[in-house]
């Protein structure tokens, strides 16, 4: 009987625990990313500076590179820089700024890359996609999935609380993203990819059950995996569609027009509960809902600083930052009248 299977692009290691960052050199040794050391370790000017000084001793032939990060034009900068020196590999260790650019970077260049993240804002610390900035709009260009992910706690845990929020926001929004890609291809063909869907959707179950609190490691270590699997079942299906549905439309619309409104996160996990709400599944609605609260996350848009008016504004605009998508949005397209009707029983429906 003939064994049919499929190969797929995945990290060749992940590690997700406290001290994670000290096991690096060994980590490019043993997993023959870099037997010399000879990496380019990109920092932006923050905690991952602190992280680098860490890795002198074991990593002494690697070259430190301090950038500005989060535009198109910073990215290829540093793709510049990376041509200086023959590495065989680059290191991005920071936020999901600075590990974006850094993966556009390296992709630009042909180099394998190794995500270290010192904060779980969003899934990009693994996915095969880097958002950047380019003529006042945030873009998604494609990458090479990460050759290693690590996540080391004792970092995570340094980083502003609202960081760890917005990854909840970011983790939870899958379950919306996995229903619109569900309804696009019940009402228009689209192809679906069960196994992109299966590692979306029980990931970001796992964030949504679980009990501890934001900071508690078992808690951290569980939405590490949610964002990993989220940007691996990106590179299973060659699609962001398993996490990107009415919830990413709605952020992308909130960012460009209130750039200052609230994090990556943040916007999309109210865009998810909102486009949870519109499908009317009450079960999802208020267990989304509950997990929300209980982490203190934004969940009406008064709690991003928006009035009705204004997020009813985003949504109508919503779908134009994607093109070609069918989602709840494009599903049910609401005129402004309708939709603010529907907003208004949203936040009703949560005080």
């Amino acid at each position: 009987m003939p064994l049919l299977a499929r190969t797929i692009t995945t990290p060749l290691a992940v590690e997700v625990h406290a001290g994670a960052l000290s096991h690096l050199g060994t980590l490019l040794a043993d997993r023959r990313i870099s037997a010399g050391g000879e990496v380019a370790v990109v920092v932006g000017p923050g905690v991952g500076k602190a992280a680098a000084e860490r890795l002198r001793d074991g990593l002494s032939r690697a070259e430190i590179i301090t950038i500005t990060a989060g535009r198109h034009s910073d990215a290829l900068e540093l793709a510049d820089k990376l041509r200086s020196r023959n590495f065989d590999a680059v290191v991005g260790i920071g936020g999901g700024r600075v590990i974006d650019t850094v993966k556009y970077a390296s992709f630009r260049q042909g180099l394998p890359m190794v995500s270290v993240a010192t904060s779980l804002a969003n899934d990009g610390i693994a996915s095969p996609v880097a958002s950047l900035d380019r003529d006042g709009h945030s873009i998604s260009y494609g990458a090479h999935i990460p050759i290693a992910v690590i996540v080391d706690l004792d970092f995570v845990r340094q980083a502003p609380i609202r960081q760890l929020r917005s990854g909840v926001g970011d983790a939870l929004s899958n379950l919306s993203a996995t229903a619109d890609w569900q309804l696009s291809h019940d009402v228009t063909g689209e192809p679906i990819d069960g196994l992109a869907m299966a590692l979306s959707r029980s990931s970001a179950e796992a964030v949504l059950r679980h009990p501890g609190e934001l900071t508690d490691d078992d808690f951290l270590t569980s939405l590490a995996d949610a964002l990993i699997l989220g940007g691996t079942a990106m590179a299973v299906a060659g699609t962001s569609l398993p996490c990107s549905g009415a919830c990413h439309e709605i952020a992308h619309a909130v960012q460009e027009n209130h750039p200052d409104a609230a994090t990556h996160g943040e916007q999309v996990g109210v865009g998810a509960l909102f486009a949870t709400h519109l499908r009317g599944d009450s079960r999802m609605f208020e267990a989304m809902a509950a997990t929300m609260k209980r982490h203190a996350l934004p969940r009406t848009p008064g709690d991003i600083g928006l009035s009705v008016d204004e997020f009813t504004a985003a949504v109508a605009y919503a779908p134009r930052t994607r093109p070609g998508r069918y989602t709840i949005l494009e599903h049910l397209n609401l005129d402004g009248s309708a939709l603010r009707a529907r907003i208004t029983d949203f936040v009703d429906d949560l005080n």
